[in-house]
């Protein structure tokens, strides 16, 4: 108990310092969470402490140090820290070529497809993708000087992108198929259905328009370019078939197919210079003639005789002189 200007104190007991000192811990730890109002205090009582963290450490390290002047292995471990680092920088090495490796099986596959459908291809890189909203097209390392062109074919090794809207001098915008103001002329691989796949501003499908409920088309359908227009190579994949919707109330089928190109993935695309044996569906078989009927045999000409001196041409030949008819009897004449 103390005393002080004639009061006296009496010194509060173990429950209530301990209800004060949680009280104040708790709200500490508060302030420190929602604000970080501690933070400068913690660095300075870090700045503080680090000394007395080092004198702590002399008795470890010392008794590592001797420990390893009596076994020998200080070599071993310089060799053990330097064999870390080596494979720490190896596996860096490793990601990188497995990253260039599938960077290269790529490129070989675009090369591969773009002998199939064009005379010319180049690879161009992506650079920027658009993000305005509901607009599908992408910025590529490619333009005027490389001999590119507006509508130009954008594929991949799997089917086809899109075709280019924009050409800049260094770069170009092409507009994927799946915006809303991309049109491709399709036909179902199938059977030779012709059809349009319009985009739809989705990132994943495109829609077949103007198509009756007796159109012959299934879900899993592959639908193929027609070569109608003669921008893209016919007979290369734009999209399968994943919903048909037959709704008595419309006119036309309901129909969404899954783009089967690769829109989303890879950095690099391909740009083709159609070639025209690949522009138009090839031409249908003529229809078979009726069978002419069978000729005779010719008669072998026979073997030339032996020269001989020229006859002398013959007179042409006199009509022979038609005999007159007899003449009707006199009736008047007497016997």
């Amino acid at each position: 108990m103390l005393q002080i200007a004639g009061w006296q104190l009496r010194a509060p007991s173990n429950l209530t310092r301990l209800l004060v000192f949680a009280a104040l811990s708790i709200a500490l730890l508060l302030l420190d969470a929602r604000g970080h109002h501690l933070q400068k205090i913690r660095a300075g009582l870090t700045v503080l402490l680090t000394p007395v963290q080092m004198l702590a450490a002399v008795p470890t390290r010392v008794g590592g140090w001797a420990a390893d002047a009596l076994r020998g292995d200080a070599e071993l471990h310089e060799e053990l820290e330097r064999l870390r680092t080596a494979q720490s920088i190896l596996l860096a090495q490793l990601e990188k070529y497995a990253a260039l490796e599938a960077e290269n099986a790529h490129l070989r596959s675009l090369l591969g497809t773009s002998a199939l459908v064009a005379d010319k291809a180049v690879a161009a890189e992506l650079v920027e993708v658009a993000t305005e909203p509901f607009r599908r097209t992408i910025v590529i390392a490619k333009g005027e000087k490389d001999g590119v062109y507006v509508g130009q074919p954008v594929i991949d090794a799997f089917g086809i992108r899109g075709q280019l809207s924009e050409v800049g001098m260094l770069r170009s915008k092409a507009i994927l198929i799946t915006d809303p103001g991309h049109a491709v002329p399709v036909q179902v691989n199938r059977n030779g259905l012709r059809a349009i796949a319009f985009g739809t501003g989705a990132p994943d499908s495109v829609s077949i328009r103007y198509l009756t409920a007796s159109a012959d088309i299934k879900e899993g359908d592959l639908l193929v370019s027609s070569g109608i227009g003669g921008t893209f190579p016919f007979g290369y994949p734009v999209a399968r078939v994943a919903r048909i919707v037959n709704d008595p109330n419309e006119s036309f089928l309901d129909i969404l197919a899954t783009p089967v190109a690769q829109l989303g993935h890879n950095k690099e695309v391909l740009l083709i210079w159609p070639s025209k044996a690949v522009l138009a569906p090839p031409p249908k078989p003529a229809e078979p003639k009726p069978a002419a009927p069978a000729k005779r045999p010719a008669v072998a000409p026979r073997p030339a005789a032996a020269a001989q001196p020229p006859a002398a041409a013959a007179p042409p030949a006199t009509p022979a002189p038609v005999p007159a008819a007899p003449a009707a009897p006199d009736p008047s004449a007497t016997p």
